[in-house]
Formats: structure tokens, C-alpha cells, sequence
């Protein structure tokens, strides 16, 4: 059968989309423009996904009709003429996906189709662990396309690259950097067999780009609103079902042709800037080099430009066995243009009303009612017809955001008038000569980019210490002995201490088993062991790398009998502590006393389990080696040469060990800096480096003091901030390397959540906008926006987990993903792992929902997470709000790129091109504690280390509420950023950041 499809469509949970966006108004709508097969569209949303379940029900294979009901009511609102077009849903979505690949941001949209709901739930589920789908009907999702392809043919569905030439958001588009519809899809490619050439192109224009033969040509609405359905649609001469539609894309055997806008009315036909009012063809585009010449800032370059770069066919060429086309007007822009009021008026929507009563759908009268039968009613309407039908209307073509205008009739042509007659009762009009459009010349393409390996020539390295600057290499190469080298943020440090150990065993002779590298965390030993693999794979294997937890483990299991444990004794996870409590203890609140204090009578009950804690991994070391000189003399010729990493973060018990196993004038390198000096709260003390010259005399210095990380502006800021109480006399750092644009932003917000909004809204404009609407709104400027970026390239910190419930917020109402860090450690304690593995349930399940599930309510399984709770140095009241929020105990898709919400303490070893620092108030930063203990120069160091995490961009932001926080008054050098003050909203302005 022959039929007409729109399958790309919004639902009311569309960003800028109707309220009316729901199936029954969809149903209506098709019926009145002759559609039998229309997408869901948004079928990931929660609520509509919800909508689709209720009130479809399955109709031929893979497709939906809307309840019987909900049907019937729909016919009684319909004239005869109308009421027997039936309608089928197909399940469908668009997807936005902005992610990075090859250093450059790649924004593309997808349209995904799956051939029932189960496979949509599965879909949904998947997408979940990615982004958040339930702000938008159309989610933005930091994920490869090849990836959401991967997921789409995983539960059994296909993709469609969506308006393929559109500039900001898609596959071919001007700023997408790809060329090829397959160089996107990477090695899935052959998986796509059809692409929608979008409003702003037909398949006359695409035929021009031989790469397209592979791929059937389809053309959709994009429908925002019911009324808006079929201005683009594609025809089929199939079944009516999903795999006959599907068949027929792969095969264009069934794909009967499409219907078309004229591309000149898309909003992206030429190019331009709407701001300036400057509009160019594509050779005047060339003969200006790209620039606007009013803003002199790069002009969106719209389809007709990049069809032109990417053409390899003159215009006219047509493939064999291409499937035909339509260009046409919507049916009310005709009439509208008739009667001389806007589309979406009262007095076109009667005459289309009695059009369609008359004569059928809105399709059958543009393309199949006889002229002479739409003359007989209105001469002009049959006048209107015709010329549409032969194509000759008047283009006004579409720009940056900005629809084109179609016109079928001259200026002045229907003066005097109709404007306020019936369609039906003006008098006929002598036709007009049709219209020529001037033919364009096509401007040369830019040169193409070279194929040349870009890497740079690396001379032929002689010593491992070669490419090391000249800090580094003295820090590297230095001789045997105490030494200590202080290294600011982003000077090098890793680089530099892997590179000392690499030199020592390849270089001076040094037996690898002799040198032992300690680290804090499991993430930092893991990195400096795979560092040193690279650099000596010969060796790897014979050095010793550990956190101090795992030394002290490794020195247990060699010395167990001598306290007391088996050479397979277990690690106590917090569950188990507080179950040994316990039963020591007799009650939970006394246990939990006995597990804080180190309790002796606790300690004797976990070794008659065979069981040691965390604090006894360090302590229990440390207590053999302090009684037994010789094991100490055992362990010093073990390791002759020690590197610790993060020296100023070392507690008194991790200290006491280190001054056991290296003499006063043993081969002992500190690496560190204390003005990152961050974790009095855990026991660390700076003071332990500031004396390390005095613990061991003659000890060497060294200062790293060129940072490769940050921006000139940003190290500038930082060094400013920190100066008032810097613990490194003479502090010097100094910026290297061109990180382009790059500025520090102040902001001050009106309220806790208008700084959240600043934050969302200022990704958007740094990314060049992360949706249609955020362009076309004028809200943010493509053109601005900094190249190159991903979600995973921002980071926003604040110094309490609080801070981030309005950021949350902010970021969900932007449809921007994120993922909160500080759950991860969460997720992450054996406790709650056990938990999840008990349950079984899916991913994405919070914990609570799954202790909730065992313990039978709320109260019991708070009350089994307490002690989770107490480690992660969190208050009840604060946890039992994040468990709400849903703490997931499975990871998200390791491929999926998102903002992360960090504390400033999280934020520490980490580095991001753009970071937000919230919160920047006194109270907040400096953290006020009640009773005055606060230490107002780590909370000034905190702070040093939130900007230092900023590659290229850093934004400070303070909310009315509290003064400002005392640290932003040593700043020199900002820009700001707007302020608290409400104003009038001026749509014609908006703020640069770049």
C-alpha cells in the first residue's frame, strides 16, 4: 500500500514543544493532513514513555494505533472526508549526542526506531547509566554516536542520522568535522542505510555528494507542534508495518519518494548572522573569508555552503534509481498568503477547515485534487496550487536560525484583495511569469586539510631524562641521598618522580628490587605503576609500588604470626567492624564509640576473627618495626631507595614509618607541595614536610616551578590567592604553553539558585550551545563558543556535598549530564557492594531502594546504612537526602562523557579545561565550624587547589546571603561576570564569555 510516514516528531516533554504534543492532538493532526504513519517520538522520557504504554496498543508488526476509546472520540470531531485515514505510531526518538573525538567537539543528532516497548525499556535503561533522560524528550547525552549506534542495534532497533547538514547538531553540518556519514559511525558504519537531508535541503541538492548513493534519502518534519506534522514526510509503497518500513530504507525497494520544503524556507539554508541582519550566499560567504562583516566574527555557514564544499557532482545529477520528490508549501502558508493573515490565525484555520471537508487531507489537496476543482471553489487558491506544483514560487531563503519565507505570488499581486474576504469569495487573478532564481556560482571549496601526520618529530632519545625542563631533570638525576622537591600544582610531579626511578635502575645501576614508590591512593599507585611500566617494561615487574595501606599489608603477611593472624587474615569492611563491635559492645551506639576510639577490647575481638581494620594496616607495621631494630635493618636493605608522592599529606603513624624504614641520610625523595596541604581532617600535617630539611640534614631542594596544566590567567589568579599565606617562601610559578583564549570569571549570583543557573547556562555558551533552542533564543551563540570540549571537560566544586542539591537542579532543567563524584565512594565500600550483589536488582537502582527492599522500611534501612554513612564523614540528616536522590551502586557507562560535581577536597590529582568553583562566601570558604575552630589558611590552600584543577577557563561565582569570600580580594586580574541585580531581559544582547 501507498502511504505517507512523518517519523521524526516531539511529544510535550520536548524543550520549546506544544502543550498539545500529546497522541490524541497527534492523531488528529495526521488524520487532517492525509498521514498513516507517524513516530512517538521522545520515547525516552519517563512520563511519555508512561503515555505511549497507556494509551497505545499494538496494531501490525512493530506498530501501535491509539485505544479504541481515545479513537472514537477523535472521529467525532472529524468530517467524513478525514475520518477514515488510518494513523499507526512507530516508537521513536532524537538524540542529541555532544561528546569529543580527536580533540575536536562533535555535536550530532540521531533518530532511533525499535520495533516494540519492551526494547524501549531496555533502551531507556541503558541511556540512563549515560545521561539524564528525564529532563528533555530529546536527552543530551555526552556519548560517541558510534556508541548510542552500538546501543541501538543491541536491543534491536536501527539509526537514522538526523538533518544531516544543520551546522550545530549533525553528521555533515558545518561544525560536526566530519566529512563522511561514516567516519561518525566509526567501524559500525555499514550499519546505517539512511539519512534525513533535514528543512534546509532536498534530495536534488544531496544527489550532488556521491558518498550519499549508499544511503535512502528521508525527510521528516520535525514536528514542534501538531499542526506542523507533514511539512516534511517521506512516502512508502509497502506494508504498513516496522519491518516492511525498515526493509525498504535498507533496500530502497518501497521508498516511493519524499516531500519536501523548499530548502530555501529551512532556517539554515544560506549563511549568515541574524543578530547583524547579514545573510550571503555561499561565494559571497568565500569572498569574505567566513567573516560577518558587521561583527567581524565567523558566520554561520549553512547547508547550501557545505553541500557546495562537500559536492562532487554539478547541479542537476541525478543517481540511477533515485527515489522522486515534492517541494511544497503547507497547506495554511498558502491560504495565509491568500487571505493576508498570519498561518496560525482564526481566519486561515476556517478556510483550511472547509478545504479539508471538501476535498480530503491536506496533502491530497497540495499534490492530487484536480486545479480546475480547487479553481472552481477560489480562483486564486487553484492559482496558488498550480504554480506550487510547477515550482515556481518567490524564495527568501532561511539563515542562521532564521526561516526562509516561500511566496507564490508577486508583491502587490493580490492587493485590493481578500485580505479580509473568504478564501471562496476572491475574484480570479491573471497569472504571474514565474520567478528565476539566479543561478549561483559555486565558490571554490577551502583548501582541504593536510593527510600529514601532524605529531611532531621526536629526536632519538639518549637518556630517559631527555625531554624533562631543567627543574625537572635536576630533580631526576639527582645524586643519592635525602632530597625533597617541592612541586606546584601542574609543574610535573608524577613526570618527574616516575622519571627519577626509571634513571635510577636504567642509568645508575640501582637493582630494582631496591626501590619502593609510595602513594595514598589505589587511583595514584595504579598510575605510577603504569608510568613506570612504560618507561622500563624490562623492570616493572621487580619495583615495588604501594599505598601505605598496602605496604603495611604486604609487611603483615610476612610477620602475621607475630600478631596473632593467619597469613590469610581478612580486611575488615565497616559492616563487619561494627559487627564485631557489637558483640563487645552489646549495643550500636556504644560499638560505634569502641570502632572510633581503637578500643583494645574491639582490636582483640576483630584478631580472634582473624580480622585487622584499616587503621591497623599502618599501625600494626609500624608497632613491630618500632620494637624489632633488626626487622628495621631488614626492611632498609630491602628498600635502599624511597620515593613518597603527596609527602605534605602524610599523617604522624605514616610518618613514623617512613622515619623507620629511611635513615637521617638515606636515599629517601619527598615530592609534594605544602600549599596543597588539604587533609588536616584526616590527620595529615604539613609540618612533617616544612621540617623534612631538619628530620634529615643535608637534604637536597628542588622547586618545579614551570606549570604545563593551567592558563597564564589562571596560575596568575592562583598565585594571588595563595600568596597571603603561602608555605613556600618566594612562591614562583609560572605558566608554559598556549592554552588559547582563557580568562578567570567572577560572578555574583542573586541567590544559591541562580548561581546553579549561571553554571548550566555557562557550559551551554562555552560548549556553543548544547541544544536548537539555546541557539535559535539567542540565549547563547554557537560562534563563541570554545572548540574542542566534551561534558567530561567541566567540573564544577564547592567545599560542602550540600552545595550540590541546587546544581542538581540546575543542570537536570538544563538537560545537561553530570555525575556527582561524591557518591562514587559510596558506591564503592564493600558494604553497599555486598549489598547490591545480595539484591541482584538491575543497574541504576539506588541504594536505598535495594537496602530498603531487605530491611522492609525506610527507618531499618537507614538505620543499616548509618555506619556507610559515619565513614564517608557524612551527617545522617545530609545522607539520608542523598540516598533519596538515589546513590547507584553501578558505575555509569564508562563511555559517556559528564559534567562532574565535585567537593574541592574530591577535586585534588584532578584537572578539567573548564571548572566552576561555587560557593566562594564567607561561611561556605572559608568553612565557618561552629565553636571557631577553623583553620582559615588551609581553607585559603583548599581554594588554591579548586583554581590549579582549571586548564583553560575558571569561573568564581558567590551568592547574595553571605559577604563575599575574603580569598577573591587578592585577586587582580578577572573578568566580571555579570551580577545579582535583576534587569529587564533583552533578548537582543547577550553575554560574551570568549
Amino acid at each position: 500500500m501507498r502511504f505517507v510516514a512523518d517519523l521524526h516528531i516531539h511529544s510535550k516533554y520536548s524543550r520549546a514543544c506544544s502543550r498539545d504534543c500529546d497522541l490524541e492532538h497527534l492523531t488528529w493532526w495526521a488524520r487532517r493532513k492525509g498521514i498513516s504513519l507517524v513516530g512517538t517520538g521522545d520515547f525516552t522520557h519517563p512520563a511519555w514513555y508512561d503515555h505511549l504504554r497507556e494509551n497505545l496498543v499494538p496494531a501490525e508488526p512493530g506498530l501501535f494505533r491509539l485505544r479504541a476509546d481515545l479513537d472514537r472520540e477523535i472521529d467525532r470531531t472529524l468530517p467524513p472526508s478525514l475520518a477514515a485515514v488510518p494513523v499507526r505510531f512507530m516508537l521513536s526518538v532524537e538524540i542529541s549526542t555532544i561528546y569529543k573525538r580527536d580533540d575536536r567537539t562533535r555535536k550530532v543528532h540521531h533518530l532511533v526506531y525499535l520495533p516494540d516497548l519492551d526494547s524501549a525499556a531496555e533502551f531507556n535503561r541503558r541511556l540512563a547509566r549515560i545521561g539524564n533522560i528525564g529532563s528533555d524528550g530529546r536527552p543530551i547525552l555526552g556519548l560517541d554516536s558510534r556508541d548510542l549506534l552500538e546501543i541501538t542495534l543491541e536491543c534491536g532497533g536501527y539509526l537514522v542520522p538526523a538533518h544531516v547538514w544543520t551546522p550545530w547538531f549533525a553528521v555533515l553540518g558545518s561544525k560536526s568535522g566530519f566529512d563522511a556519514v561514516a567516519d561518525c559511525y566509526a567501524d559500525l558504519a555499514d550499519h546505517v542505510f539512511a539519512v534525513e537531508t533535514g528543512l534546509s535541503s532536498d534530495p536534488a541538492m544531496n544527489w550532488r555528494v556521491s558518498g550519499l548513493d549508499r544511503y535512502r534519502l528521508v525527510s521528516n518534519s520535525d514536528a514542534h507542534s501538531p499542526p506542523m506534522l507533514g511539512r516534511e514526510a517521506t512516502v512508502f509503497d509497502t506494508g504498513l508495518d516496522y519491518h516492511s518500513v525498515r526493509r525498504a530504507l535498507e533496500t530502497g525497494q518501497g521508498l516511493a519518494g519524499t516531500i519536501e520544503f523548499f530548502p530555501e524556507e529551512g532556517k539554515y539554508h544560506v549563511d549568515g548572522h541574524r543578530k547583524c541582519g547579514v545573510r550571503m550566499e555561499p561565494r559571497e560567504t568565500a569572498a569574505h573569508r567566513g567573516v560577518c562583516p558587521e561583527c567581524r566574527k565567523p558566520l554561520t555557514v549553512g547547508v547550501l555552503s557545505r553541500v557546495e564544499e562537500l559536492a562532487d557532482r554539478p547541479e542537476g545529477f541525478r543517481p540511477d534509481g533515485a527515489a522522486g520528490f515534492r517541494n511544497l508549501v503547507p497547506l495554511p502558508e498558502v491560504v495565509s498568503e491568500i487571505v493576508g493573515t498570519g498561518p496560525k490565525s482564526k481566519k486561515v484555520s476556517i478556510e483550511v477547515d472547509k478545504l479539508t471537508a471538501a476535498f480530503g487531507p491536506e496533502l491530497v489537496i497540495l499534490q492530487d485534487v484536480p486545479v480546475d476543482d480547487l479553481a472552481a471553489h477560489s480562483a486564486p487558491l487553484g492559482e496558488a496550487v498550480a504554480r506550487l506544483r510547477r515550482g515556481e514560487v518567490l524564495r527568501d531563503a532561511g539563515y542562521d536560525g532564521e526561516y526562509g519565507v516561500i511566496r507564490l505570488f508577486q508583491p502587490g499581486e493580490l492587493s485590493g484583495r481578500g485580505a479580509a474576504l473568504s478564501l471562496f469569495e476572491c475574484a480570479p487573478v491573471e497569472p504571474a511569469a514565474a520567478p528565476v532564481r539566479a543561478p549561483v556560482e559555486r565558490a571554490a571549496p577551502p583548501p582541504a586539510p593536510s593527510t600529514a601526520d601532524d605529531k611532531r618529530a621526536v629526536a632519538a632519545v639518549t637518556s630517559l631524562l631527555d625531554g624533562l625542563d631543567p627543574d625537572q631533570r635536576a630533580a631526576a638525576s639527582a645524586d643519592g641521598g635525602p632530597l625533597l622537591i617541592v612541586a606546584g600544582p601542574g609543574t610535573g610531579k608524577t613526570r618527574t618522580l616516575t622519571h627519577r626511578v626509571a634513571h635510577l635502575v636504567t642509568e645508575r645501576g640501582v637493582p630494582p628490587e631496591e626501590c619502593l614508590a609510595i602513594t595514598f591512593t589505589r587511583r595514584a599507585a595504579g598510575e605510577l605503576a603504569e608510568r613506570l611500566a612504560a618507561l622500563v617494561p624490562e623492570h616493572a615487574g621487580r619495583l615495588t609500588v604501594a599505598t601505605f595501606h598496602s605496604l603495611g599489608v604486604n609487611v603483615l603477611r610476612e610477620h602475621h604470626a607475630r600478631v596473632g593472624l593467619s597469613a590469610s587474615f581478612g580486611i575488615a569492611d565497616p559492616e563487619q567492624q561494627l559487627a564485631v563491635a557489637v558483640s563487645v559492645a552489646g549495643e550500636a551506639k556504644a560499638a560505634k564509640r569502641l570502632v572510633a576510639e581503637g578500643d583494645e577490647r574491639y582490636k582483640k575481638a576483630l584478631r580472634a576473627q582473624d580480622l585487622v581494620d584499616f587503621d591497623d594496616l599502618v599501625a600494626l607495621p609500624l608497632a613491630l618495626l618500632a620494637e624489632d631494630p633488626e626487622l628495621v635493618a631488614a626492611y632498609r636493605a630491602r628498600y635502599r631507595w624511597i620515593s613518597v608522592d603527596e609527602y605534605q599529606d602524610v599523617d604522624e603513624r605514616q610518618y613514623r614509618l617512613l622515619r623507620l624504614l629511611a635513615p637521617a641520610d638515606g636515599n629517601l625523595t619527598a615530592i609534594g607541595d605544602p600549599d596543597q596541604a588539604i587533609y588536616r581532617f584526616r590527620g595529615a600535617d604539613v609540618g612533617f614536610f616544612l621540617r623534612f630539611r631538619e628530620d634529615f640534614p643535608g637534604a637536597r631542594l628542588v622547586h618545579l616551578t614551570r606549570n604545563y596544566r593551567s592558563s597564564a590567567p589562571v596560575v596568575a589568579g592562583a598565585l594571588s590567592v595563595i600568596a597571603p599565606s603561602t608555605l613556600v617562601p618566594g612562591r614562583e610559578l609560572r605558566a608554559v604553553g598556549d592554552h588559547g583564549d582563557a580568562l578567570i570569571g567572577v560572578h555574583h549570583a542573586a541567590s544559591e539558585q541562580a548561581e546553579a543557573a549561571f553554571v548550566a547556562r555557562t557550559v551551554e555558551q562555552v560548549l556553543g550551545g548544547a541544544s536548537f533552542h539555546a541557539l535559535d533564543s539567542g540565549r547563547v551563540s554557537g560562534s563563541e563558543g570554545a572548540q574542542g570540549l566534551g561534558f567530561s571537560d567541566f567540573a564544577v566544586l564547592y567545599r560542602t556535598d550540600r552545595q550540590s542539591r541546587a546544581l542538581v537542579d540546575a543542570l537536570t532543567r538544563s538537560g545537561l549530564p553530570f555525575q556527582k563524584r561524591s557518591h562514587d565512594r559510596l558506591a564503592d565500600r564493600p558494604g553497599v557492594a555486598r549489598i547490591a550483589r545480595e539484591l541482584g536488582s538491575a543497574p541504576g537502582d539506588s541504594v536505598l531502594a535495594r537496602v530498603r527492599a531487605v530491611a522492609g522500611d525506610d527507618h531499618s534501612a537507614y538505620e543499616l546504612l548509618k555506619p556507610l554513612a559515619r565513614e564517608c564523614g557524612s551527617d545522617v540528616g545530609r545522607f539520608r537526602a542523598e540516598l533519596a536522590l538515589g546513590v547507584e551502586v553501578d558505575a555509569w557507562d564508562p563511555r559517556a562523557d559528564r559534567i562532574s560535581l565535585l567537593t574541592l577536597h574530591a577535586s585534588k590529582g584532578l584537572e578539567f579545561p573548564v571548572v566552576f568553583v561555587v560557593g566562594c562566601e564567607d561561611g561556605l570558604l572559608p568553612l565557618r565550624w561552629p565553636g571557631g575552630d577553623d583553620d582559615v589558611d588551609e581553607e585559603r590552600r583548599l581554594l588554591f587547589v579548586g583554581m590549579t584543577r582549571a586548564q583553560r577557563h575558571l569561573f568564581l561565582s558567590h551568592a547574595t546571603g553571605r559577604p563575599r569570600s575574603p580569598f577573591l580580594d587578592a585577586l587582580r586580574e578577572f573578568t566580571r561576570i555579570g551580577d545579582a541585580r535583576p534587569r529587564r531581559r533583552n533578548r537582543g544582547t547577550q553575554l560574551s564569555l570568549l
